[in-house]
């Protein structure tokens, strides 16, 4: 199972990430060898520590101070943007994930405050201070993330007006000019022969060349406290997609925690069976030695990291090698500087990054920040566009032969309606 494991990642990274992948030993060591182990796992948290140190944001590409004089949070119907606006009249502006209709009153009262006449070069620093002041972190998770990536977006769109550049050139060096895409299906509570027809409409729409399946049942939008879905649902849909969508179709699983550990087990060893590429939270979020467990016992890569709130969690992922894929989402876990630090971290120990994606406009974001990494999996998540009035000069911002292209117009390189704009209200503490 191992070596399946370590085929697939040496397949990802045949470009040259592979002979460069960590060079520790693995975990598995002989009865008693207890200190090997220990001086083992401390070496890996010292490497992974110095990977964390490093600034993620080109502060030097900006030799003068850039000082917030506001931040806005503007809302039209379902819609909400962030608006920034410096000193010297430079402006950024984002479109927050839909969850904000929840979360407004941290964004007013918790953030917005703190970051007027900031120096915006400072980002690194910004980002970290946001999650301590007025005892933000107590909001952590994605009630904290939503709000504090949709910031970091904004001034990431100005700060690449200012300079010129893409959002990924003030993150990282490009690696990618084109994002391969695979599509996300959601279809879990409908009966098997509905669900793919909903899956082959889904294919045929985007042309996406890969597909994600949600397996195990619905846990949410139900009340039912025994809801179990289908009854061996799982067990049909899997070799029933593969079946349906042929050999080439890579395919990729999704159990949104649903399982313990033996179900999980016993689920990716199926996976297996009709070789699916990767299967996503096989177990809670927040089940971390349990998630390894799973790992440790099926030959096929587990994914994992959509839910993570910190970069502690990702940290003890990879040095006790966790899981193989990370899947930091850009506004759950509070933007593209913190997911970048995970990436880092996922390539020093020769992991894949593939992110999780949400929301509309999310894929703009997310095509910014895979551009700059080299351990980028070969299909990224894709759930449709944007959803708002928008206009790109340098992309179509549509899927042509599995892939879409990053946009390379300054800042989010995406201009947005200014009649659109024009709707939105001011949201006020």
């Amino acid at each position: 199972m191992a070596t399946n494991r370590r085929n697939f990642i040496s397949n990802i990274f045949a470009g040259g990430i592979g002979a460069a992948a960590f060079n520790l030993p693995g975990c598995k060591n002989a009865p008693g060898d207890g200190n090997k182990e220990a001086e083992l796992l401390k070496s890996r948290y010292d490497q992974l520590d110095a990977v964390l140190a490093k600034p993620v944001f080109k502060h030097e590409l900006f030799p003068d101070p850039v000082i917030i004089q506001s931040l806005e949070l503007l809302k039209f119907e379902r819609s909400f943007l962030c608006r920034i606006r410096s000193k010297d009249g430079a402006e950024g502006i984002s479109v927050a994930h839909g969850d904000m209709r929840l979360l407004y009153p941290i964004f007013v009262k918790s953030l917005q405050p703190f970051f007027i006449g900031q120096d915006a070069r400072r980002l690194d620093a910004l980002m970290e201070k946001a999650y301590i002041y007025n005892l933000n972190y107590r909001c952590k998770g994605y009630a904290l993330g939503i709000p504090v990536a949709t910031i970091e977006f904004a001034i990431l769109d100005m700060m690449g007006k200012i300079a010129g550049k893409p959002m990924g050139e003030l993150i990282g060096t490009i690696h990618h000019t084109h994002i391969p895409l695979y599509q996300a299906t959601e279809f879990r509570e409908k009966p098997i022969e509905e669900s793919m027809e909903l899956i082959k409409n889904a294919v045929y729409e985007s042309k996406a060349e890969a597909v994600k399946i949600k397996v195990g049942a619905l846990m949410f939008m139900t009340k039912d406290l025994d809801a179990k879905g289908p009854a061996n649902r799982t067990e049909q849909i899997i070799p029933l997609v593969r079946k349906t969508l042929g050999d080439q179709m890579a395919l990729y699983a999704d159990a949104n925690g649903y399982y313990g550990v033996e179900e999980a087990i016993s689920v990716g060893k199926l996976l297996a069976e009709y070789k699916y590429k990767f299967f996503e939270e096989p177990v809670q979020y927040d089940w971390l030695e349990r998630t390894k467990q799973v790992k440790d016992a099926i030959p096929i890569p587990i994914a994992g990291g959509e839910q993570q709130h910190g970069i502690e969690e990702f940290r003890w992922y990879m040095a006790h090698d966790g899981i193989d894929i990370v899947q930091p989402n850009q506004y759950y876990f509070g933007g593209m500087l913190r997911s970048t630090k995970v990436a880092r971290m996922a390539e020093l120990m020769g992991k894949i990054c593939t992110p999780h994606l949400s929301d509309g406009f999310g894929y703009i974001y997310m095509m910014h920040f895979m551009s700059t990494v080299p351990n980028a999996g070969p299909h990224i998540e894709f759930k449709g566009y944007a959803g708002i009035p928008i206009e790109c000069k340098t992309s179509s911002l549509k899927l042509e032969n599995g892939k879409i292209k990053v946009p390379t117009g300054p800042g989010s390189g995406v201009d947005i309606d200014p009649d659109f704009i024009k709707k939105h209200k001011l949201v006020e503490a």
